[in-house]
């Protein structure tokens, strides 16, 4: 039945389809975090999809007043490439050559900062590939291939180490920022686009191939970030990764663009198709963006939002002989908008001294010492941003906003390792592990072997009594959704589906 439907949306996939059921015509948009959470736990309910499509039909009449840079002829498709890589290329060239004259960086004021950009960015790359996912229905359909490779490269074709998600989801939590859900509302845009993308692939897909052109485009701030995170001594190999797989030779993006043009072939209506792929690549500016989230950065508000999350615990945890300023720490918490004077009285009390380095001053010892007595209070990131904002004079801030010392990068920080003896893991070279079933995961989910095993065994079970390629390859997609391609069973399920399609 479902190569039916596809067949049928393939002849006419450049017409709108009209909602007609009742639950369709009673569905309102979801604001974007709504939406996002909603769909991050799976396709949801008809409720959920519905309210899904109905806020995916929003964003796209808000992209169709935006402009594109897209070429009229779909011949001149290879030819844009190159000519944006080109120019991305030349722009780097440029920051790297001011880098090397003494200019400062050019996004991260701080590791604050970055670790600031990361967090933000946390509902977009936790949803990394999505948009793809119901393109595995076609798996047997070459001229989808370019797409669902796509995909799969996204999972890292399950290998642990190479799926974006899991490196994603690394990243975070070794710098204590997986604490996100409190981001306002723009920072889900995008990830609920391509969650909602990806569970409506039969009615959006000139749509799906639109955004994903745009999207697999190199962009010049991933080339910046990667430098400068990598700088700050935080591992840049998620951005990294993308540089290359990105690329438009063999890459996501000409595999973007050799998917429209195996697909464009196939529709009745080439103008009404292309119309939507636009709509489709003009979703891509919707919501808040790299550059968007890095600009919004402010050291001191963002020290304000931590302490005044805390302040909900904290106003009733201190004794009333903890007093600054004449009045007790409950006092202060008690009303968050308090919480920029009480860092004045902390600083004229001499608990904190600005400018200084933060083991300097008597509260951070409160947080990081022998016998702190707020240890574990705040997270690795949140302790990030109030040392830097302790160790920040105000005027030198102000004077020089991206001038902060340098400290290790990573990548030397590794080579010191190293040369000691303390050899950290290489990166995975090649293809990994594909098709081998039974490789050890090192996940979150794998932790439990005996309950890994188990999964897998039932797995292997329902395959081998399931008796055809397709409805094998039914069931290992049912593992591969955004919501579960990650875990220690999608990645497996992952391997099996790439060693089948081949």
């Amino acid at each position: 039945m479902l190569h039916l439907f596809w067949e049928y949306t393939m002849s006419n996939v450049a017409q709108a389809f009209p909602v007609t059921t009742a639950a369709a015509e009673a569905a309102a948009p979801m604001t974007a975090q709504h939406l996002y959470m909603s769909l991050s736990q799976g396709a949801g309910d008809e409720d959920t999809r519905q309210s899904a499509r109905a806020s995916l039909e929003d964003y796209l009449d808000q992209a169709r007043g935006l402009p594109d840079d897209l070429p009229a002829d779909i011949g001149d498709m290879a030819a844009w490439i190159t000519a944006r890589s080109e120019a991305v290329g030349a722009e780097y060239h440029a920051y790297l050559q001011s880098r090397r004259a003494g200019a400062p960086r050019r996004y991260f004021t701080s590791k604050a900062h970055a670790l600031y950009f990361i967090r933000a960015a946390a509902p977009t790359k936790l949803a990394d590939g999505s948009w793809l996912f119901g393109l595995l229905a076609r798996w047997d359909d070459p001229d989808f291939r370019p797409l669902i490779q796509t995909y799969l490269e996204e999972l890292g074709d399950g290998v642990a180490e190479k799926n974006h998600v899991v490196l994603y989801k690394k990243l975070l939590a070794a710098h204590g920022c997986d604490q996100w859900h409190d981001l306002p509302d723009d920072h889900y845009t995008q990830g609920a686009i391509q969650l909602a993308l990806g569970y409506d692939a039969e009615r959006f897909l000139p749509e799906i191939i639109g955004y994903n052109l745009g999207y697999e485009q190199l962009p010049l701030h991933l080339l910046i970030t990667a430098y400068e995170l990598n700088e700050l001594g935080i591992d840049p190999y998620y951005f990294t990764l993308h540089i290359t797989v990105d690329n438009g030779g063999t890459g996501h993006a000409f595999k973007a663009v050799q998917g429209l043009e195996q697909l464009l072939p196939r529709c009745g209506d080439a103008a009404a198709f292309m119309r939507r792929v636009r709509d489709g690549y003009r979703l891509n500016e919707l919501g808040a963006c790299t550059t968007s989230m890095i600009a919004e950065f402010d050291l001191q508000t963002e020290l304000v939002r931590i302490l005044a999350a805390k302040s909900v615990v904290g106003k009733n945890m201190h004794s009333d002989y903890c007093r600054v300023g004449g009045r007790s720490i409950n006092d202060w918490l008690a009303e968050p908008e308090q919480i920029p004077a009480m860092l004045t009285a902390l600083e004229s009390a001499g608990w904190i001294k600005r400018g200084e380095p933060a083991e300097n001053s008597r509260f951070w010892k409160l947080i990081q010492s022998e016998r702190a007595e707020m240890f574990g209070v705040f997270s690795d990131y949140e302790q990030q941003v109030l040392s830097d904002w302790i160790a920040t004079a105000p005027a030198a801030a102000a004077a020089n906003p991206a001038a902060a010392p340098r400290v290790l990068s990573h990548r030397a920080k590794h080579r010191a390792l190293d040369a000691l003896g303390l050899h950290h893991s290489p990166r995975p070279q090649g293809g990994g592990v594909r098709g081998v079933f039974r490789h050890h995961l090192q996940t979150e989910d794998s932790a439990n072997d005996a309950g890994f095993g188990n999964a897998l065994r039932e797995l292997e079970q329902r395959l081998a009594n399931l008796g055809s390629k397709q409805a094998a390859m039914t069931l290992l997609q049912s593992h591969m959704t955004p919501a579960a391609h990650h875990s220690a069973l999608g990645l497996m399920a992952t391997r099996m589906f790439c060693r089948l399609i081949d």
